[in-house]
């Protein structure tokens, strides 16, 4: 039997028995279907706004300029209209992910996956039979509000299910799925794209088959003994602990989750608090990090990669391809990031990709820059250059900031204000992705190269955070890293000089005062 050898904030060895059960392996798999989800929707929605069909009939302005033999290169697809379709997921996401939070305090993990599930299925639904561009839009709204509460779910699921031993590498499985719904979606919009004139429908419908693995299989799982015990329901959170460890020696881990519950019951407003000088580092770190994701460029490669391959002069049929192609390495660096997350730490994996990708959109910024004007097609070498330098991008995200985005996060906060810090960091990865998908295309067509070289700008910046202001979490059990990771940082231990006060410098409830007479 594997046991996770811990040190305690006094120095002293202790152990925590168990086992990676099947009941843990089964759990995550099916919980990281929310990612499935998530990824499917990205793959999709870049797919279709690239497909002739799908142009023609709510997008005719763009598709128009699309054929245009003397429209400008850059700027073929910049309609706001066009960008709303693919950023409105993003706002209903923000709000639900809010919701999310305090439905998985107050009702736990697995309904608000549930939650999900049907949200997702009725927008799948709505695209899928879309009439006009309202129709769309509350398709795309419905998937957004699916998406907020199963991204605000699946992860801290995930975190709370795990030994500390696995956690990285089973968390992970969650961005491997995403990465797997986003080459599904790839390919099923290179078949549907031939098929004329409702294949899109196909591709926005099957949206649905990810959102009914989730709801059937999240009947399935058991919660997490954490959102029991801290629902109340200490003896089924007792039980639920020894038979996902696969022993019945927990004692110590129940002992160390119950008090970290108890801790969090006293506290009176779990948002507030994370603005308190002890909750600061986590919530910045946390929030950067998302933030950080976006600004990768990712988005712009993931949601407008055919977009893309179109305005360098590849044919829809030979971007969509291209789409397919560089999105097959996804997986495979996913599950190199699950194999190696928790050997050779977090921090080390952002650092090499951040400047991985440095390059290789530096090197696609050059490439647009000299060789694609605004009425010219680009040699046929460069574009399949290009295509090669867009793998190089993807495989080093898919290892690091793509997966460790959602990993650190779910990891880092205290479990009093876990679910209300970690909604905050996931709302930062809507908004900015909103900012991003909104804009892009606007910004391809006036900044044209310039783009790629503003993310350049950002990755350089994202390097240096990683590597002098981001703990590593690694291995750390995940109800001790305020005193094992934040309080022995260089820089973020300062804001804990007052946090052994008895309060932390958080807000807690006042004790019941008893009656008095003067």
């Amino acid at each position: 039997m594997p046991e996770l050898t811990l040190v305690d904030g006094s120095g002293v060895l202790r152990d925590l028995p168990a086992k990676l059960t099947w009941q843990v392996i089964v759990c995550t798999v099916i919980a990281a279907c929310g990612g499935l989800m998530f990824g499917y929707d990205i793959g999709i929605s870049g797919g279709v706004t690239g497909m002739d069909m799908f142009l023609e009939k709510f997008f005719p302005e763009v598709y128009v300029k699309k054929h245009q033999a003397k429209a400008n290169n850059y700027c073929k697809f910049n309609s706001q209209l066009l960008q709303l379709f693919t950023s409105s997921l993003y706002l209903a996401a923000i709000v639900a992910c809010f919701i999310g939070s305090i439905c998985c305090k107050k009702r736990g993990r697995k309904p608000t996956m549930q939650i999900a599930s049907v949200f997702f299925l009725v927008g799948a639904i709505l695209n899928a039979a879309a009439l006009n561009i309202g129709m769309l839009i509350a398709g795309r709204l419905c998937l957004g509000a699916g998406i907020g509460f199963g991204n605000q779910a699946v992860p801290l699921f995930i975190s709370e299910i795990a030994p500390a031993r696995y956690r990285g590498g089973l968390n992970l499985c969650f961005q491997l799925l995403i990465t797997i719904g986003i080459l599904t979606a790839n390919v099923i919009n290179y078949a549907t794209s031939k098929l004329h004139p409702y294949g899109w429908r196909i591709s926005l419908g099957g949206a649905a088959c990810p959102a009914l693995l989730l709801l059937l299989g999240s009947l399935m799982i058991v919660e997490t003994p954490t959102s029991l015990i801290e629902r109340g329901k200490d003896e089924e959170g007792l039980y639920t602990l020894k038979k996902i460890r696969g022993v019945d020696n927990v004692d110590k881990e129940y002992e160390e989750i119950s008090q970290a519950v108890e801790f969090s019951r006293q506290i009176r407003h779990p948002f507030k608090n994370l603005w308190k000088q002890s909750g600061r580092p986590q919530l910045v770190c946390g929030a950067l990090i998302q933030i950080f994701q976006q600004f990768t460029g990712i988005s712009v490669v993931m949601l407008y990669a055919p977009v893309l391959f179109q305005t360098m002069g590849l044919g829809e049929n030979a971007s969509l391809m291209s789409a397919i192609m560089t999105n097959t390495v996804k997986p495979i660096g996913t599950a190199f990031a699950i194999v190696v997350v928790d050997r050779f730490g977090r921090r080390a994996l952002l650092i090499e990709a951040a400047i991985q990708m440095f390059i290789s959109l530096g090197a696609i910024g050059v490439i647009l820059a000299v060789h694609l004007h605004s009425t010219n097609v680009v040699a046929k070498h460069y574009a399949v250059l290009v295509i090669v330098l867009v793998c190089v991008f993807l495989a080093a995200f898919a290892w690091s900031w793509g997966p460790l985005g959602w990993l650190i996060p779910s990891e880092i906060f205290p479990i009093e204000t876990r679910s209300a810090g970690f909604s905050v960091a996931v709302i930062m990865n809507f908004v900015f992705t909103f900012l991003v998908a909104q804009t892009f295309l606007t910004m391809l067509c006036h900044m044209r190269a310039g783009t790629f070289f503003l993310y350049c700008a950002m990755l350089a910046v994202m390097c240096l955070f990683a590597k002098y202001f981001l703990p590593e979490t690694k291995g750390i059990p995940i109800d001790e890293m305020v005193e094992r990771v934040w309080k022995q940082h260089w820089f973020w231990k300062r804001y804990y000089k007052d946090h052994d006060n008895g309060k932390g410098g958080l807000e807690i409830q006042d004790e019941p005062k008893e009656n008095t007479i003067a």
